[in-house]
């Protein structure tokens, strides 16, 4: 694809020419090197595409020499020789750049490749300018005639990372590679760890014995294995990324330390799950594979609405939505334009949702915690605020989701760490999905209960059991721990804060208090959005909140601040005997209530969209909202948290002793 422009809610089609893929190039964002590359395949000129880009020539020339290089490659992969094969990986072309150009795949580029003594060599990165010898082991591939590669001891465990950081995948599941690198080093082993990305701490100096700062790519990573033939490599660290990764490496011989690549394909092949479940007499949401975008739309309507539509093998939530008739299938297919295949599941609204880490050695599973998100399910996780312990359920409900987690962890032959979302509706737990994998949850547990998981998963990882950790029981602290999701908006003019399916969250915070309400309140502080204890409240929901809007109302008021609202919701705040004052819609004319955010009279915003013409409103007050800087919640959830917070007095700092 020429590039991806989600700004602009609809990708744009693959140039025709030259000169529109120039012109496109001014516009592109986030893949503007893809855009050039394919422009410099159809004959641009260094000039032409440094002008329309403003990037520098030299990088430029680079992306033409590469263009020609893979014009070269121009005769069967078995035609190829080492000099040819060489000569492209030195001008940048990857082993699927290759396939691609000979009608290959990446693998059978690999392996003639390494076949004909085609290897990297590695080099150290120079660190000191020339001026001293560089002592830090970062190295980095190359394909010359000289290798400044370590020699390996033969006792090494290679860990690999996440790549490039973006929503979804970056810091939580950095510290759980450095967590496993640092205690691989602790227990004698060689760490050696697998990241390109130098915004991050795996790739920080000490961290590692030795950091290849190298794609996570499946060509990169067996290159970096055939000269550390280290003991075993760690792909259920760096998210979704590394785990891809797993079956293909064990094919290639490269032993996987954890759970096994069956294992992992078990759980996230959505039909061997749903037998998984099956077999246990575990609830499910009704589902249905697509294999074709084209049958989408049929699946959504024998699932009923609504749905959530998905591509597989996602995170983060990437091209996620929730659909509430075959339009908005329609619409989301336009939209996304998704490939291969696509998952379609029955959503559960007004859903509880809960996640669940846990250890498994193989033969018995240890629950690290049990959290419950304050937002509904239709939430990202990762966009959701959620506190450990539970607070809305009784000892029974939590009891029977580590009795599942354990089940569903066993059954797949979970070796390491395991992840497990469920959904509680009208009393009843369905599961939603399982990741045998580290969570972006991991470091919030490890934090909050001040138990190492990821030093422990290691340690099952290399063979020990659970038995042997004396690990203690999550529930024994006596605090209450809320992670708050870090929210972009403020930093991207006109964006909308409204929350979904799709992860938009870039950071995390927490509050620890010996109360929800207090730990709620220091969270939303940690966030950078302080809740108000004076001022106005502007109210707005839906008409399925309006009961529930009353009673917050109410409790506002009781806590000393003015309520405003629009026409709607003021007549059920007024009816109820609630103060309130009305307001003008956005629609309604001049001196309208973004007129009274941006003017300052408003302390914080309360919006909950229900869609059609509200979403035109709802967008503009929520756009106010984060021009002012204050707060602005969009789901009824969230809203009753806040308001439970701001009636608390108990939001004073206190040492972690003092709560431990």
């Amino acid at each position: 694809k020429a590039m991806s422009a989600r700004e602009l809610d609809v990708k744009p089609a693959i140039p025709d020419t030259c000169d529109q893929a120039l012109a496109q190039i001014g516009r592109a964002t986030w893949d503007r090197y893809d855009v050039m590359l394919w422009a410099a395949r159809h004959g641009a000129t260094t000039a032409q595409l440094s002008a329309a880009s403003l990037v520098h020539p030299w990088f430029c020339d680079q992306i033409v020499a590469l263009a020609a290089a893979e014009r070269e490659l121009s005769v069967p992969l078995a035609d190829l020789d080492a000099h040819a094969l060489r000569g492209a990986r030195r001008a940048g072309a990857t082993d699927r750049m290759i396939a691609t150009a000979v009608g290959s795949t990446e693998l059978e580029v690999g392996q003639r490749r390494r076949a004909l003594g085609v290897v990297p060599t590695y080099h150290a990165v120079d660190t000191c300018a020339a001026e001293f010898a560089a002592q830090t082991p970062y190295y980095y591939a190359a394909f010359d005639t000289e290798s400044e590669a370590p020699d390996t001891v033969g006792r090494s465990i290679i860990v690999l990372g996440s790549g490039p950081n973006r929503i979804g995948q970056g810091v939580e599941f950095d510290y759980c590679c450095v967590h496993a690198v640092t205690g691989a080093r602790e227990l004698g082993y060689a760490a050696v760890m697998v990241n390109c990305n130098p915004e991050t701490v795996s790739t920080d100096h000490g961290v590692s014995d030795r950091l290849y700062m190298e794609p996570v790519t499946i060509d990169s990573v067996l290159d970096i294995c055939a000269l550390e033939q280290p003991l075993g490599v760690i792909t259920q660290l760096g998210g979704q990324t590394p785990l891809r990764l797993a079956r293909t490496l064990a094919d290639h011989g490269v032993p996987i330390l954890g759970t096994s690549p069956e294992a992992i394909d078990l759980a996230e092949d959505r039909g061997r799950f749903g037998d998984v479940l099956s077999r246990l007499g575990l609830r499910a949401p009704p589902w249905c594979v697509a294999n074709d975008p084209d049958d989408v739309e049929a699946a959504a309507a024998q699932i009923g609405y609504p749905v959530l539509v998905r591509p597989s093998y996602v995170l983060g939530g990437r091209a996620m939505a929730i659909c509430d008739s075959p339009d908005d299938v329609r619409a989301y297919l336009r939209r996304e334009r998704p490939d291969g295949v696509i998952l379609v599941d029955r959503f559960l609204e007004g859903a509880l949702e809960f996640d669940v880490d846990a250890i498994c050695d193989g033969d018995s599973c240890w629950t690290a915690a049990v959290m419950e998100h304050v937002e509904a399910a239709g939430i990202h996780s990762g966009d959701s605020a959620c506190v450990l312990p539970p607070q809305q359920v009784d000892p029974g409900i939590i009891a029977e989701l580590e009795a599942q987690t354990a089940a569903i962890a066993l059954e797949l032959g979970v070796v390491g760490l395991i992840n497990v979302q469920f959904a509680l509706v009208g009393g009843e737990l369905y599961v939603i999905e399982a990741n045998p994998r580290a969570s972006r949850t991991v470091p919030f547990v490890a934090k909050a209960t001040g138990v190492p998981v990821v030093r422990h998963a290691l340690r099952v990882m290399l063979g020990e059991k659970l038995a042997d950790l004396a690990l203690p029981d999550w529930r024994a602290s006596t605090h209450v721990a809320v992670k708050e999701a870090v929210l972009p908006f403020s930093r991207f003019t006109g964006s909308d804060p409204l929350l979904g399916p799709e992860m938009r969250a870039t950071g995390e915070v927490m509050g620890l208090a010996h109360t929800f309400e207090a730990a709620f309140a220091k969270a939303q502080r940690g966030a950078g959005m302080p809740l108000p204890k004076s001022g106005r409240v502007f109210l707005s929901t839906r008409d399925a909140d309006k009961a529930r809007a009353v009673a917050l109302g109410a409790d506002l008021a009781a806590y000393g601040l003015e309520l405003c609202a629009t026409r709607g919701t003021a007549v059920g705040l007024a009816a109820a005997g609630v103060p309130v004052t009305q307001v003008r819609k956005v629609s309604e004319g001049a001196d309208n209530i973004t007129d009274a955010i941006l003017a300052g009279e408003i302390a914080m915003v309360i919006n909950t969209p229900s869609g059609g013409g509200d979403l035109t409103d709802g967008a503009a007050i929520r756009h106010a909202a984060i021009r002012a800087g204050i707060p602005c919640i969009t789901t009824i959830e969230a809203a009753e948290a806040a308001t439970k917070a701001i009636g608390t007095d108990d939001v004073e700092p206190v040492a972690l002793q003092d709560i431990a």
